[in-house]
């Protein structure tokens, strides 16, 4: 019976995956090619960093942002509030980013009566799953009301009210915007954790995301200049995983790309072409980032039969961190997100108790 559920659960994940990468319903991600001079710059400015991580310096501390809040909802118990700030990147990536895209949108669900010292804050890092509004999750929702735990829901550049015009819905145009998209999550949400430290005074600090969400949180954790628990759910190690690997491949205009060579005189394959991918992907490989601060409040959730994120990739940041934890649930991908959030609630309480209280307090 565990296999057979097993085998339905990936099932699904290709089913879903036909419907939204293999149909004309939605456009391919990378229609519009490899974002020449975006691409270039971003590669570029890795390849500064990567060294600086290998030979164990820090990452440079976060610029400090300071939201501009308005009150969407309040009851006795909690009061949700929106907030925008511009993107703490520096000028070039700022420039690079879509006018749409260069301004931070965050949504703040905190508990009422509560000295924010003695509250942890965990900021979520939010694709399709949380729009400001109607939007926010109910696995966050559910841990602050329960928990007394405050929550920032930090809304992707492309994505939402983030959207570039030209782009429909989720569909990046260039794979320069997948790399720009990590760059700029990054720094907000280092930024954004640095203020609800140092402005607002919690307790302790926590980010967690889901899927391209989790990758990022991995980043974040990894980056940031203090201890926070690190919480990835259905996440892979890198995003070659997901565009080379698993599901997405199939939604990828490999053609577009291969045309694109071709018209600077680069004759590929598409084979060809799927291998300089994962080498510009390699990029986002979370195992050559430092390991986080306290790696033993790193709490990973992984599904069983993930047709998008395979076992190895999970497996892979594990070992690069050592103390990290992985925690399975039975399921794809899509089934775990619609099934399983008692576990990434879990993960996300787990993994603050594993971080200490601040020293001041």
């Amino acid at each position: 019976m565990t296999t057979r559920l097993g085998t339905l659960h990936y099932v699904i994940d290709h089913i879903y995956g036909a419907l939204m990468h293999r149909t004309r319903i939605t456009p391919p991600f990378f229609s519009r090619g490899w974002g020449g001079p975006n691409l270039e710059l971003l590669e570029r400015m890795a390849k500064q960093l990567f060294p600086m991580y290998l030979e164990g310096h820090n990452c440079p501390p976060p610029p400090l942002v300071r939201p501009v809040w308005r009150t969407v909802w309040e009851t006795k118990t909690a009061r949700l509030r929106e907030g925008v700030f511009q993107t703490p990147c520096d000028d070039e990536l700022t420039a690079a980013l879509p006018p749409e895209s260069r301004t931070a949108r965050v949504a703040w669900l905190v508990p009422k009566d509560v000295p924010p010292q003695k509250m942890s804050c965990v900021v979520h890092l939010a694709e399709l799953v949380a729009m400001l509004y109607a939007g926010m999750p109910c696995l966050v929702a559910y841990v602050i009301l329960i928990y007394g735990i405050a929550d920032n829901v930090l809304a992707f550049p492309f994505y939402g009210r983030r959207r570039p015009f030209l782009q429909r819905g989720a569909r990046l145009l260039c794979v320069s915007d997948l790399l720009l998209l990590g760059r700029a999550t990054i720094e907000e949400s280092r930024s954004l954790i640095h203020w609800l430290d140092v402005e607002e005074g919690f307790g302790k600090m926590g980010v967690c995301g889901l899927s391209m969400g989790g990758v990022h949180a991995s980043m974040v954790g990894s980056l940031h200049p203090t201890p926070v628990a690190t919480l990835p759910f259905l996440s892979p190690h890198s995003a070659v995983v997901a565009f080379c690997e698993g599901i997405l491949k199939y939604g990828t205009a490999w053609e577009a790309l291969r045309e694109e060579l071709a018209a600077q005189k680069i004759t590929m394959t598409l084979d060809e072409v799927r291998e300089r991918m994962r080498t510009v992907l390699s990029l986002t490989d979370v195992t050559r980032f430092p390991v986080p601060k306290n790696p033993e409040a790193v709490i990973f959730v992984a599904a069983t039969d993930d047709g998008y994120i395979p076992k190895h990739s999970v497996l892979e940041l594990q070992k690069a961190w050592p103390g990290s934890e992985v925690r399975w649930v039975r399921g794809g991908h899509v089934s775990s997100f619609i099934l399983h959030n008692d576990e990434f609630r879990k993960a996300i309480v787990d993994g603050l108790d594993r971080v200490d209280w601040k020293e001041s307090w």
